[in-house]
């Protein structure tokens, strides 16, 4: 009885069902996620059909089971029309332009980063990675986004650093959760009495937080920074869109909302998991310190430019995402019945493409559970088919932040290998967890950082020649 009501919904929380289910039905086979039936397709040419060809024709995104709260207008949850619109007046938000005028800003948040972590290396002790990167993140996400310095790296126990991990923390066993997995009618029943899987305080917090910033740009006479909220604010303007095309004023909260839960648990978690797979491959680590001490001599200030052209950066960048897909599903809901290369999807059945055994495919990726940055190499990226690999999506709503996280990504990586090394200690591994995104999240990571002795002068120093003067276990 528990199982039929269930379905395959506890299964899931097992990293290891995709890859079974993979390894035992192929590319396309059916779970139930509690009573709703699942198609999962992991076929790249009819992933390419459904994420991009037909992604507005036939599919659009998953309703989470209706109880979004006062997210339901969210880029996340929106759909079509409402869905296309918000997403065109976000997207100036993260042009390459834009990202350059928001660098300097991150630079002063990864330099409290490092002084944070100074202090703990200094003392010889162990670092508990999430919680730096993401204060780090916190940090960058709202001074960008809405010109607001929390200086959570300090301040841990500010309110938005508080609410967000209470937003973030997401229990199987919640009633509420249960119930709409195991009765799905109940889901448009319980959201006409606002009932919600978010927390009712939390969201409001955020809400009148985002209100009062919102309100006081638009009554200062001061000239306000060109941010994720203002591109928003002068979105309503008569001047700007058209009626039809701005955003009403609980979009622009919601918005700003999804901003902060989004950019603080993706970047903080990538970054945790690439800090991982450095300490635990310190070959890979000192051939990118390798490239950062010649792209930036002598510990030079990190340029904007120069970083965007690291070539093993990216690689090993983009080898840590497939490893560890911080969104180990991508879903969408057929909006009509429709036949794709013989594959017959009925109207209203939910569609999963599982990232994370496509990512671990021995047949694509050759010793797939080895981290081996080469494979995104420019010799070897031109043979890598875009719908095997998508840490981000793919398509038309991939994830808008790409960029954005990428280059806090950067950022972050690069300051601190100038200085230190990752290494592991005996609490060095990977604990995961899912949370209320549906990501896989790292609870724990825990990691020494010691301190480079560069050889100057010189845009490559010397290095030592035992491992054991680099990685310190214990």
């Amino acid at each position: 009885c528990f199982y039929f009501c269930s379905g395959s919904l506890w299964s899931f929380l097992h990293r290891s069902f995709q890859n079974k289910c993979y390894r035992k039905y192929g590319k396309i086979w059916g779970i139930y996620d509690g009573r709703q039936p699942v198609l999962c397709v992991a076929d790249p040419e009819i992933i390419k059909a459904i994420l991009v060809k037909e992604c507005y024709s036939f599919f659009t995104n998953r309703r989470n089971f209706h109880l979004n709260g006062a997210l339901y207008d969210s880029l996340f949850n929106a759909e079509d029309d409402q869905w296309k619109r918000i997403r065109s007046v976000l997207s100036p938000s993260f042009t390459s332009g834009r990202l350059k005028e928001m660098f300097e800003i991150m630079k002063s948040h990864s330099a409290n980063l490092i002084h944070s972590m100074k202090k703990k290396a200094d003392k010889g002790e162990a670092l508990e990675l999430k919680e730096f990167f993401g204060s780090y993140s916190m940090d960058v996400v709202t001074s960008t986004a809405f010109s607001v310095d929390i200086d959570s790296l300090n301040n841990p126990s500010d309110p938005f650093v508080t609410n967000i991990k209470k937003m973030l923390k997401f229990d199987f066993l919640n009633p509420l959760f249960l119930a709409v997995a195991f009765f799905p009618f109940l889901g448009p029943i319980l959201e006409k009495f606002e009932f919600s899987f978010f927390p009712k305080s939390v969201t409001d917090f955020f809400y009148a937080s985002l209100e009062k910033i919102k309100s006081n740009r638009e009554t200062s006479q001061q000239k306000s920074r060109v941010d994720f909220l203002q591109l928003m604010i002068d979105s309503q303007k008569k001047n700007g869109l058209q009626k039809d095309k701005r955003l009403s004023d609980h979009e622009i909260l919601s918005q700003s909302m999804i901003f902060i839960f989004a950019g603080y648990e993706t970047s903080s978690s990538s970054l945790t998991f690439l800090a991982y797979n450095l300490a635990t491959n310190p070959e890979i680590m000192r051939k990118l310190q390798e490239e950062i001490d010649s792209t930036f001599p002598n510990k030079a200030p990190v340029q904007y430019q120069p970083l965007m052209e690291m070539d093993y950066l990216d690689s090993v960048i983009n080898e840590s995402l497939r490893l560890f897909p911080i969104a180990p599903r991508l879903e969408r809901v057929a909006k009509a019945s429709v036949e794709i290369n013989g594959l017959v999807i009925p109207k209203d059945m939910v569609v999963l493409v599982p990232t994370w055994p496509l990512h671990r495919d021995p047949e694509i990726w050759p010793e797939p559970e080895k981290f081996k940055p080469e494979r995104f190499s420019k010799k070897n990226q031109e043979d890598i088919d875009p719908y095997t690999y998508m840490p981000f999506g793919v398509g038309p709503r991939n994830c808008i932040g790409m960029r954005f996280a990428l280059v806090v990504m950067k950022l972050a990586v690069v300051e601190i290998l100038q200085r230190y090394s990752f290494s592991v200690c005996k609490e060095t591994e990977v604990r995961f967890q899912i949370n209320s995104a549906y990501c896989f999240d790292l609870n724990s990571m825990v990691s020494f950082i010691n301190e480079r002795n560069l050889e100057p002068p010189g845009p490559r120093a010397g290095w030592p020649s035992k491992l054991s003067d680099w990685v310190r276990r214990s």
